[in-house]
């Protein structure tokens, strides 16, 4: 049963509150130190610039151990004529557990419940640990789907160049390709949706899968483009929040939002195999440039992963990397640091190579996921040497570069994907 998702005291509320215009989901789990933040600026948000309409906040919670739930409701604007908005009494807070698989995907199925049985006409989900989260940003995800009838508002972000090294490498320019709109940050977490995509995300048989885990982002987009929903993103500035050196342990996050690519891949054929190219999406707010707050990059460190997956892996690979994709991955591994290097055209091939050797089932999927790892790693470290001394423009132009080769190779994808 569908209410079997929320507990006794969100049902309270939600017949309390019978329907709302506008929701707004803060997921989280022990994000005592920012979340109060996100809060107020998302009630200072809902009152500037939504003060006609009824809003809830629903903080969908994991179990947090500190005082992430406490600190939500007590969150608080104090103030409210120093930010030249009027208080009013349209806005309500929902605090809820939620349940399932351990993740941001579990938390995201509890909202688009209370959102389908609070009737919101538009939605929204911002992340708990944002510190550059402003008012703005309410009515950046919110007004395309209330006043442009838009069903799915994807965030634009400038982020720091060695920040999202898996959306630019990966996930960009595989979703670009495959499904033909230049939706620039597929999995960055800031989101807006009208209540029917809600109901129609609430509805997939997904829950059970890497999707409640950290695959929720790039399905919420995919879903939305692959089945004709009407796609925008909005310009929100910087994206300041707890980021990780790119050579860290990220492999968990790799593999499951590399995984639900691939599964969506798999569910959606007849959308991907027809398209040629990409396009645009319609773009909204006031692009202009922001100081962001620098990445660690350990290159040393990452080259020497990479070196040791080539060691280790090369037996695995082979059973369905092309032969000369080895060799050169072999010569990759003999270069010394100075001369380190990773073609665009290479990793692309091995993307696509990964994506098929997931759909024929080469090897046990788990083992192939993982094997993804090394790769990227040296891929991200030939990245970084590469735009040391680049800005950020370069950066985007030399990521454009990448995205036009996927978009190139992708008929060797079509011409091996045997239905």
């Amino acid at each position: 049963m569908k209410d079997a998702i929320l507990n006794d005291d969100a049902l309270k509320r939600i017949h309390e509150l019978k329907e709302t215009d506008i929701l707004v989901g803060i997921p989280s789990f022990n994000n005592a130190a920012t979340i109060g933040h996100v809060v107020r600026a998302v009630q200072a948000g809902l009152s500037k610039y939504f003060p006609d309409r009824r809003s809830v906040i629903v903080n969908s919670d994991g179990g947090s151990t500190d005082r992430t739930v406490e600190i939500v409701q007590k969150a608080a604007i104090d103030d409210f004529e120093s930010i030249l908005v009027t208080h009013g009494e349209s806005v309500f807070k929902i605090s809820t557990p939620y349940h399932g698989i351990p993740g941001k995907g579990s938390a995201f199925r509890t909202i688009f419940r209370m959102a389908e049985m609070l009737r919101a006409k538009a939605c929204i989900v911002v992340d708990s640990d944002l510190r550059s989260i402003t008012p703005e940003w309410v009515e950046l995800l919110v007004k395309p789907v209330l006043k442009g009838d838009f069903d799915f508002v994807s965030p634009l972000y400038l982020r720091h160049k060695y920040d999202g090294t898996i959306t630019n490498s990966i996930v960009y320019p595989l979703t670009r390709a495959l499904y033909g709109k230049q939706v620039r940050q597929p999995i960055g977490g800031d989101f807006g949706f009208s209540g029917e995509l809600a109901s129609f995300y609430l509805a997939k048989d997904v829950w059970d899968t890497d999707v409640a885990k950290f695959g929720i982002d790039i399905w919420m987009t995919t879903t939305a483009i692959a089945n004709g929903f009407r796609v925008c993103q909005s310009f929100l500035g910087a994206k300041i929040h707890d980021a990780k050196d790119p050579g860290a342990d990220l492999s968990a996050m790799l593999n499951q939002v590399v995984g639900a690519a691939f599964d969506l891949m798999e569910e959606y054929p007849a959308v991907w195999k027809e398209l040629t190219g990409s396009s645009p999406v319609p773009t909204f707010g006031f692009t202009y440039a922001v100081g962001l707050e620098p990445v660690s990059v350990n290159l040393p460190r990452m080259i020497e992963r990479f070196r040791l997956g080539v060691k280790e892996l090369s037996v695995i690979w082979s059973k369905f990397l092309p032969g000369d994709v080895m060799d050169y991955l072999l010569w990759t591994a003999e270069l010394p640091e100075s001369d380190f290097s990773f073609s665009d055209e290479t990793w692309a091939g091995i993307i696509y190579s990964f994506a098929l050797a997931a759909y024929t089932r080469a090897i046990n999927r788990e083992h192939l996921l993982k094997a993804l790892t090394p790769l990227y790693i040296g891929r991200t470290a030939a990245f970084v040497k590469d735009t040391q001394e680049s800005d950020a423009q370069q950066v985007e132009d030399k990521i454009e570069g990448l995205c036009r080769l996927f978009e190139d190779k992708k008929h060797f994808l079509c011409e091996n994907w045997q239905v």
